[in-house]
This record gives structure tokens, C-alpha cells and sequence, in this order.
């Protein structure tokens, strides 16, 4: 049998209405005018392995790039929380030992009392991760501070293999090629230098998300995910 190429990709439901919902939800958000006192906001995570050379790499030459040994240790893992406001061109990139729902919900809250502390309220997109939630900031501040983040904060979640609507996926995806990938971190504090600078340069360069893809657009070229309506 001639061997056959695979291809793996996020394959979205038939016909469903909990999908269109949340897309549609989404992508009128992604639509709204900036407004800095109810500022949009995308988030999302990803784990990193940390890893330790076990034999020290061979510097670049002229005639050789740098060599690394193939062989390495592993050092445990940290977590990448991605925050990006797309219509402004600002990326934050934050490193933690773990991804919980207090991690979580720390980084939200540092955020609307800082960078947003002058908004009334901040819309943030995300996925559908049970850490995401509004009872995460019950579980990480007293009830009457976590009261007070809930009603600054609004959640509009993406759907579920719906990854190609989030626009902080995209910004850890081009993060990961252009500073994580190919390399090895063997503490956090590595880490966290590198993505810090990359966080800095793309910051300065102000470089904005152009999405063109509109509700109205989903529904003439998503029909199948639309339930049909019987008459």
C-alpha cells in the first residue's frame, strides 16, 4: 500500500449550534471600535518544557554553526500566559511555574489594576479552559475584591475547536517560531528574559491584528455549521 500524508488540524462539528454561537459572539467583538474604557483583550497559555544541557554547546566558527549535543535533562515545566489587545498593537508575555485558576486569576487582576486601572470594563476573549472562569478569582482574593474584579471584567469565550477565531492563539503561535522554537531554557528566569525582549521589540514595532473575517461572512462561507432550520 503507497504511504498516504496525513494532515491534523481542528476539524469544526456539523451543524452546531453552540459553535456559531459563541463564533458569532466572537467575531462581533472583534468588530467593535477601540474604546478605552471597555477595551478588548485576548488571552491564552501554553506550557513550555523546561531543559538543561547535559554537555556544553560548542560555539559557533566561521566554518560551523553552534553545535549542541543532542542529549539533555529534563528541569520541570513553566507556563506562558499570553495577553494581547490587538487594536492598539500591545502584547504582555508572563511566566509561571504552573497554570491554575489562581495563577490565572492573578494575572488578570494585576492587569485591570494596573495597564487598565481607568477602564469601566474590560472585555477578554478567551477559550474555554476550566481554569477561565469567574469563580477562579473567588478562589485566589476575598469574596468582596473578587466581586469587585467580576464586575470590571467580561468574559466571551471562544468555541470549542474553534482555535482559528483566538487572536492570542496566533500571537503565542508566532511567539513560539520566532523566540521558543529550536532552543532550550533550563530555568524560568531564562525564559522570561527572552520572552520579555520579544514581548519589547513587538511592542515597539505597535504591529496590529487585521481581521477581515466578519459575521457576516461566517455565514455564507461556514453554511454546514449552521443548524438547519426545519419550516
Amino acid at each position: 500500500m503507497a504511504p498516504r500524508k496525513l494532515e491534523y488540524g481542528v476539524i469544526p462539528p456539523d451543524a452546531d449550534a453552540a459553535f456559531v454561537a459563541h463564533m458569532a459572539l466572537v467575531l462581533d467583538t472583534y468588530a467593535l471600535p477601540y474604546d478605552c474604557l471597555y477595551p478588548v483583550l485576548n488571552m491564552d497559555e501554553q506550557p513550555i518544557p523546561l531543559l538543561k544541557e547535559t554537555r556544553a554547546p560548542i560555539p559557533a566558527t566561521k566554518d560551523h554553526p553552534r553545535r549542541v549535543d543532542y542529549e539533555y535533562e529534563r528541569a520541570g515545566t513553566a507556563s506562558i500566559f499570553m495577553f494581547c489587545e490587538a487594536l492598539v498593537g500591545w502584547r504582555q508575555v508572563s511566566v509561571r511555574e504552573r497554570r491554575t485558576k489562581v495563577d490565572w486569576a492573578l494575572e488578570v487582576a494585576e492587569l485591570l489594576r494596573t495597564r487598565y486601572r481607568d477602564a469601566v470594563k474590560v472585555i477578554v476573549v478567551c477559550d474555554n479552559r476550566n481554569t477561565h472562569t469567574i469563580g477562579a478569582f473567588y478562589e485566589a482574593f476575598d469574596p468582596e475584591t473578587a466581586r469587585a474584579l467580576v464586575r470590571r471584567s467580561e468574559f466571551r469565550h471562544t468555541p470549542k475547536h474553534g482555535s482559528w477565531l483566538h487572536v492570542a492563539e496566533c500571537e503565542l503561535s508566532a511567539m513560539t517560531r520566532q523566540c521558543v522554537q529550536g532552543r532550550r531554557f533550563a530555568t524560568i528566569e531564562e525564559l522570561r528574559v527572552e520572552t520579555a525582549a520579544w514581548q519589547d521589540y513587538t511592542n515597539d514595532k505597535q504591529r496590529s491584528v487585521d481581521r477581515q473575517f466578519r459575521t457576516d461572512d461566517a455565514r455564507n462561507r461556514l453554511k454546514s455549521l449552521y443548524p438547519k432550520i426545519k419550516t
